[in-house]
């Protein structure tokens, strides 16, 4: 089982943005055809503007009761649109839609992991992040074999300084897939972290040297984030 799209969240933007340690429908006259224009339409789209041949119909058919010929998304479409949503940054709307699916599917048998995922990624985007880890750490214990949740797991937690939980998170991601590339290159961000404030810290107890050792890891990281 896979998520489908693989978002994850870059632990270096995480971890050097304030943290502790440094994130179409092509429109044609329906007046020829006198097909339904809603025919491809969910509840999702927004009812189109009156005008032309549509327009001019709508006006003919005043007399009638309205019905909405919009059709009901699938849970596909549903996720689709909470992923374009929070891709444009938009996650108090994608957070409620969210919300209303899980609270429409809670008696239904088994999970929607994808629906899981972007739960998560909503709450840390909109700074919940503690919501957010409980999501993640139960998304690891029921599906382990998942690699995503772990990475952004580690992620969280670099962004609140917790190195050694973010590289036991990493590396659990890579067991999961080794081939998991999100996961290493965070692997290699992290430990440059870690090479840091190790520095950091020799620096602070007198070791020559090793202040400019710190600056030039600092520097290195926010080239990378900068790329």
């Amino acid at each position: 089982m896979t998520i489908k799209p693989r978002f994850c969240v870059a632990l270096l933007a995480l971890a050097l943005a304030g943290a502790p340690v440094a994130t179409a429908l092509a429109q044609s006259m329906a007046g020829g055809s006198g097909a339904n224009p809603n025919a491809t339409r969910t509840t999702l789209d927004p009812i189109p503007p009156e005008g032309g041949w549509e327009g001019l119909a709508n006006l003919l058919e005043a007399a009638k009761p309205g019905v909405d010929t919009r059709l009901t998304p699938s849970a596909s479409q549903i996720t689709g649109r909470i992923e374009m949503l929070l891709n444009r940054g938009d996650n108090e709307e994608a957070l409620a839609m969210i919300e209303k699916r899980e609270a429409q599917i809670k008696d239904q048998r088994g999970t929607d992991v994808q629906l899981m995922f972007q739960h998560a990624r909503a709450l840390a985007a909109l700074n919940r992040t503690g919501e957010a880890i409980d999501i993640y750490t139960d998304m690891t214990t029921r599906f382990p074999e998942l690699p995503e949740p772990w990475n952004n797991l580690a992620a969280l937690y670099a962004s609140r300084g917790e190195l050694e939980k973010a590289q036991d998170a990493l590396q659990m991601a890579l067991r999961a897939d080794p081939g998991y590339a999100a996961a290493r290159a965070n692997l290699g961000d992290l430990q440059l972290l870690q090479a840091m404030q190790t520095y950091k810290k020799a620096a602070r107890d007198g070791v020559p040297g090793m202040q400019d050792k710190a600056r030039e890891v600092e520097t290195m990281l926010k080239d990378k984030q900068g790329k």
